[in-house]
């Protein structure tokens, strides 16, 4: 069986070396980027099993990333979470509305992270 795979979309590094270590431990091979395009075009060429994606980025952000990851082929299969500080409940389901499968709030540890993971089948 092949590892599964995690891209990690977040314009922080800080956020994207603690998230990957979380999500290493939990079996995944990890990639990362820093935008919805560089995330788009990584996408494009290798489909990842899962994305945590954060909603504030430059270039592109979250929520347009999403909207066009959904319409291109092959992708409704990744399992997406967005990371964020969007606490509104009309953002949040703005973003679930958009196609997302679950959202973890800033600051996150292992568990959360874990526990969304498995609620949306992806551990």
């Amino acid at each position: 069986m092949d590892a599964r795979t995690c891209l990690i979309v977040d314009d922080s590094r800080i956020i994207r070396k603690v998230a990957r270590r979380i999500v290493e431990g939990l079996g995944f091979e990890v990639d990362e980027a820093a935008d919805g395009a560089e995330a788009l075009a990584y996408c494009a060429s290798v489909m990842p099993d899962v994305i945590l994606l954060d909603w504030n980025m430059p270039v592109m952000d979250g929520l347009t990333f999403l909207r066009r990851l959904r319409s291109q082929a092959g992708g409704d299969t990744p399992k997406v979470l967005f990371c964020t500080i969007e606490t509104r409940p009309d953002r949040i389901a703005e973003g679930l509305a958009a196609g997302a499968d679950d959202y973890v709030m800033k600051p996150f540890d292992g568990e959360i992270l874990h526990s969304k993971l498995a609620e949306v089948g992806a551990v």
